[in-house]
């Protein structure tokens, strides 16, 4: 901040006034009207308030201004580094790691409050014939498209992950296992109705899922293992249609 230094006799007598003001609003000890000495006023004396002092004073809240201003840009990249750290390095999704993390705080609240909470598990199937087919830049686009997808339809207060190349889990909160399974079929005809669009080309997609719901006493472990396993069955009930 650049401050224009006024002639020398003027910062006193503005200075002082500036403070002796506040010093006036203020009421007196004994509760009567009247204002407080200037030297009550930061415990500097009105004959000290010289153009240095001021100075100084000003160059204080300068330097105040300067910590504020570096507080709040290290939070701002803190927060964003927490994001970062948090999220898959391809897809808008949570990474393995900050997916289990939530997942074992919804654990602890169905064991502490009983509040029910569930786990939907995907599993594409055939990306590794889309790569071969028409590019990793198509397989990308396919993930891409998943992913969005699927934020588009959970709510705020539910987790998307990426458990690895092509392994999604969502997290419903407030949601039993007959909740889950409708949510999932939902999730699935929304996939299925808005494929992946690649050089103009529709790419389909196909994908096995699974619902389970979180029960007190599980771990993250456990939980996506059961969730894989209601995958693989529902999987298998499919083709035995």
């Amino acid at each position: 901040m650049k401050i224009d230094r006024p002639a020398a006799a003027r910062p006193a007598r503005s200075a002082t006034a500036a403070y002796g003001r506040r010093a006036e609003d203020a009421p007196s000890p004994d509760g009567a009207g009247g204002a407080l000495p200037v030297a009550s006023v930061l415990g500097i004396s009105e004959a000290e308030f010289t153009p240095r002092v001021r100075d100084a004073i000003m160059g204080l809240m300068n330097e105040v201004d300067n910590l504020r201003r570096e507080l709040a840009q290290t939070r701002a990249r803190l927060d964003e580094a927490e994001k970062t750290a948090d999220q898959d390095h391809m897809l808008p999704l949570l990474n393995r790691r900050a997916f289990v993390r939530e997942l074992t705080r919804y654990i602890a609240f169905a064991d502490r409050y009983n509040t029910p909470a569930s786990l939907i598990y995907f599993d594409l199937n055939n990306l590794k014939l889309t790569n071969d087919t028409f590019g990793h830049a198509a397989g990308d686009a396919v993930l891409m498209r998943f992913s969005k997808v699927l934020l588009a339809h959970v709510r705020e207060s539910d987790c998307v992950g990426r458990l690895g190349g092509d392994e999604f889990a969502i997290l419903l909160s407030h949601a039993t296992h007959a909740h889950a399974l409708k949510k999932a079929d939902t999730l699935a005809d929304a996939v299925q109705a808005a494929p992946a669009e690649w050089n103009g080309q529709s790419i389909p997609v196909s994908f096995a899922y699974g619902a389970f719901e979180l029960k007190a006493g599980d771990n993250a472990d456990a939980a996506i293992a059961r969730a894989d396993e209601a995958m693989y069955a529902q999987k298998r009930a499919s083709k035995a249609e």
